[in-house]
C-alpha cells in the first residue's frame, strides 16, 4: 500500500510543478554529472537488491520470492510510476561494504533446503533468471569478455541464480546455485579532496560447496573460503547442489579498484555500443528512401503538377475547360465529407497527441534528461506528457470535426478522450489479470492503477476538453475549391489502385526506414539489454516523418489522377498500415530471436507488441493523413475553378 501511495504522490506532484520532474526523489531528476556522492575510506556502502529477471518468461519477481539471505528488516525503496509498471521492487540487503577496503570469504548467512525452497531455486534456475543488485545507483553487471576481438568486455546486467550441469562421468543433470559473490568496485580518487566515487559495480558468480569442522556457529571458519590460510574461491570445481536438505552458506568477497572513468562518464561503459556501424548503416539505408521518395515528390510537385496546374489555367483562359482530365476533374468532390468522419477526427487526434508525446520525450532523452541511472523515468515521462498532450489531441480533432460541419464538439471530445486510451487501458488490465495469476512483481497494484486513470481521468481528459473547446471556437477552416451537391461517380480502377492493395504497399517504406533500429529497441525491451542511443533514434525518427509524409503524398497524387477522390482515409491507413508490419515483424522476432515457452509469457509479448503497433498505426497515420491534406489543399488553391 506504501508503494501505491508514493506512485500517487508522485503523479500528484508532477501534475503541479513540471512535467520533467516526475520522481518522488528529488535526485531522480538526473542530469549527467549532477550530484554525486562522495565517499572517504571506510564509509558504509550499502548493496540494494531489486527484481530477479528472466527472458524467458517476462515474468519479473522479488528478490526475497526466493529464500535469500533476508535483513531483520525488509525496508522497500521508494519507486516512480515508471519503475512500478517496469516491476522494479527495490529492497535492502545484507550485504553491507566498507569503501576501500577489502573484504574476503564473508559470510552472508547459511540456509538448509526444504522441498519447498529447493523447487523455488530449481525453476528459477530452469528458467534463466538473473539476480539484479544496484550499489550507489549503479547496476551490477557481470562482465563477459570478447571471443573475437579485443576491447572492453559486454557486460551482462545481474548474475543467473544458476547453472544446469552435469557431473564427470555421469547423464544426470543436476542444479547448481551461486551462492559465493566475487564483487568488484571500481572508484575514482579526487586527488584533492581525497575522496571517493564509485564508477563501476561489477560481479564474477562462483557456485561452491563450502565445508567446515565441527557444528555451525557464528564464528566458523570454512576451509573452502579462508583469508587467513589464504585459501579464495577462484573456481566452481566442487559446486553447491540445489536438492532437498542441502546445506547452502551464502559467501562474498569484495575488492576495490582505481579507475580513470570519471563520475559523470560513469554510465559510458555500460552503454558502449560495439555495433554503432549497423546504426549508421541503418540510418543511411533509410536516407536512401527517403531521397527516393523526395525525388518523386519532387518530380510530382515542380514538374508534373507545373505543368498539369498551367495546362489547366490556360484551358480556362480559352474556355476549353470541359474536355477536364486527372485530379482537376474531381475538383468538386475533392473535399467532400468521409463516411465515419467523426470516427477519423478521433483518430486524427490522437495522432497528434501521440507525435506531441514522442516529440517531447526525445528532445528531453537526446539532451540527456532521461538518464539511465533514473530507472522508470523514461516510461514515467511518456505517461505524462502524453496526458498532457491531451489539450493538442482535442485541439486536432475539434478543428477537423468543424471542417466537416460537426456541431456537437464535447461529444468528439469525449470520444477523442475516451477510444485510444480505453482500448490501451482493457487490454493492460487483462494482461495484468494475468501476472498477478504468476504472482510477479510486474503486476501492477491497484494504487498505481488508479494513479493511471488518474492521469487519465484527472489530466487528459479535462485538457482534451479544453483544446476542443478552443479548437471549435477557431474559424472553420474553408475548401479551397466548392463541392457539389450530387456525388460524382468513380470510374473503374486498375488492379494496383485497388484500396487494400496501395493501402499495404504505402506501409512498406516507412517499416523499412526503421525496421533496423527497431531490433535494438525490441532488443533491450525483450532481452533485458541497454538502450541509450537516443541521438540514432532521433534520426530514424525524424525519416520516419518524412517517409510517411512522402509516400502518402504519391500515392495520394496517383489516387486523384485516377479520379478516386475518397483520399481521407486512404490517407491515413496508408501510412497507418506500416503498423502491420511493425507486428509482423514482432511475430517474426518472437519466433526467432527469443526462447519464450510459458503460454503466459508469450500472451504477454503479443498483447503488448499489439498495444504498441496501435500506438504506431494512430501515430504514423496522422502524418499521412496532414501530409495529404496539406497536398489537396495546395494543389487545389492553385488552379482556377469556375
Amino acid at each position: 500500500m506504501e508503494r501505491a501511495l508514493n506512485s500517487i504522490r508522485a503523479v500528484l506532484i508532477t501534475a503541479v510543478i513540471c512535467i520533467v520532474l516526475f520522481s518522488d526523489d528529488a535526485r531522480s531528476f538526473y542530469l549527467p554529472g549532477v550530484a554525486p556522492e562522495d565517499f572517504e575510506k571506510g564509509d558504509s556502502l550499502s548493496v540494494k537488491v531489486n527484481k530477479l529477471t528472466s527472458i524467458k518468461t517476462q515474468l519479473p519477481y522479488s528478490y526475497y520470492s526466493i529464500p535469500y539471505c533476508r535483513p531483520n528488516t525488509i525496508i522497500d525503496s521508494r519507486e516512480n510510476l515508471g519503475e512500478v509498471l517496469r516491476g522494479d521492487r527495490i529492497e535492502n540487503s545484507r550485504y553491507v561494504f566498507r569503501m576501500r577496503e577489502p573484504q574476503l570469504c564473508n559470510v552472508l548467512c547459511r540456509v538448509e533446503l526444504d522441498p519447498k525452497s529447493s523447487k523455488a531455486f530449481k525453476e528459477k534456475i530452469e528458467d534463466e533468471y538473473r539476480v539484479n543488485m544496484i550499489l550507489d545507483n549503479l547496476p551490477l553487471v557481470v562482465p563477459i569478455p570478447r571471443s573475437e576481438q579485443e576491447g572492453p568486455p559486454i557486460y551482462q546486467l545481474g548474475f543467473y541464480v544458476g547453472l544446469k550441469g552435469q557431473y564427470a562421468g555421469s547423464k544426470e543433470e543436476k542444479y547448481f546455485l551461486h551462492n559465493h559473490l566475487n564483487f568488484v568496485v571500481k572508484y575514482h580518487k579526487d586527488p584533492q579532496t581525497y575522496t571517493s566515487r564509485i564508477v563501476g559495480f561489477e560481479v564474477t558468480p562462483f557456485s561452491v560447496k563450502h565445508e567446515y569442522e565441527g557444528k555451525w556457529t557464528e564464528n566458523t571458519r570454512l576451509a573452502t573460503c579462508d583469508p587467513h590460510a589464504q585459501r579464495i574461491v577462484t573456481s566452481s570445481s566442487s559446486p553447491q547442489e540445489v536438492e532437498d536438505k542441502q546445506e547452502v552458506i551464502f559467501t562474498y568477497d569484495v575488492t576495490f579498484q582505481e579507475s580513470n572513468v570519471k563520475w559523470a562518464m560513469r554510465w559510458d561503459t555500460y552503454l558502449l555500443m560495439a555495433d554503432d556501424q549497423i546504426h549508421w548503416f541503418s540510418i543511411v539505408n533509410s536516407l536512401m528512401i527517403v531521397l527516393f521518395l523526395s525525388g518523386m515528390v519532387a518530380m510530382i510537385m515542380l514538374r508534373t503538377l507545373y505543368r498539369d496546374i498551367s495546362r489547366y489555367n490556360e484551358l480556362e483562359t480559352h474556355e476549353e475547360a470541359q474536355e477536364e482530365t486527372g485530379w482537376k476533374l474531381v475538383h468538386a468532390d475533392v473535399f467532400r465529407t468521409p463516411s465515419n468522419s467523426d470516427l477519423l477526427c478521433v483518430y486524427v487526434g490522437t495522432g497528434v497527441q501521440f507525435l506531441g508525446m514522442v516529440v517531447v520525450t526525445m528532445i528531453f532523452a537526446v539532451l540527456g534528461f532521461l538518464s539511465p541511472s533514473n530507472r522508470g523515468g523514461l516510461m514515467t515521462a511518456m505517461l505524462l506528457l502524453w496526458a498532457f498532450m491531451g489539450i493538442f489531441a482535442g485541439y486536432a480533432a475539434a478543428r477537423l470535426y468543424k471542417m466537416f460541419k460537426g456541431t456537437e464538439w464535447k461529444k468528439i471530445a469525449v470520444n477523442t478522450a475516451v477510444f485510444f486510451p480505453a482500448t490501451a487501458f482493457a487490454l493492460f488490465f487483462v494482461l495484468n489479470a494475468l501476472i498477478w495469476g504468476e504472482k510477479s512483481s510486474g503486476a501492477v497494484p491497484f494504487g498505481t492503477m488508479f494513479a493511471l486513470v488518474f492521469l487519465w481521468f484527472g489530466i487528459s481528459v479535462p485538457l482534451v476538453f479544453l483544446g476542443s473547446y478552443i479548437g471549435f471556437k477557431k474559424p472553420v477552416i474553408e475548401d479551397p475549391v466548392k463541392t457539389n451537391k450530387i456525388q460524382r461517380q468513380i470510374p473503374e480502377q486498375a488492379w494496383y489502385m485497388n484500396p487494400i492493395f496501395s493501402i499495404l504497399i504505402g506501409g512498406i517504406l516507412p517499416f523499412g526506414a526503421v525496421f533496423i533500429e527497431l531490433f535494438f529497441i525490441l532488443s533491450s525491451i525483450w532481452l533485458n539489454q541497454f538502450y541509450y542511443i537516443f541521438g540514432f533514434l532521433l534520426i530514424v525518427f525524424v525519416i520516419l516523418l518524412i517517409t510517411c509524409a512522402e509516400i502518402t503524398v504519391v500515392l495520394c497524387y496517383f489516387q486523384l489522377c485516377s479520379e478516386d477522390y475518397l483520399w481521407w482515409w486512404r490517407s491515413y491507413l496508408t501510412a497507418g498500415s506500416s503498423a502491420v508490419y511493425l507486428f509482423l515483424y514482432a511475430v517474426f522476432y518472437f519466433f526467432t530471436k527469443l526462447d519464450i515457452t510459458k503460454p503466459v509469457s508469450g500472451a504477454l509479448y503479443f498483447g503488448y507488441m499489439l498495444i504498441a503497433s496501435y500506438a504506431f498505426f494512430v501515430l504514423t497515420g496522422a502524418i499521412g493523413f496532414y501530409a495529404c491534406f496539406w497536398f489537396t489543399r495546395l494543389i487545389y488553391s492553385s488552379v482556377k475553378i469556375d
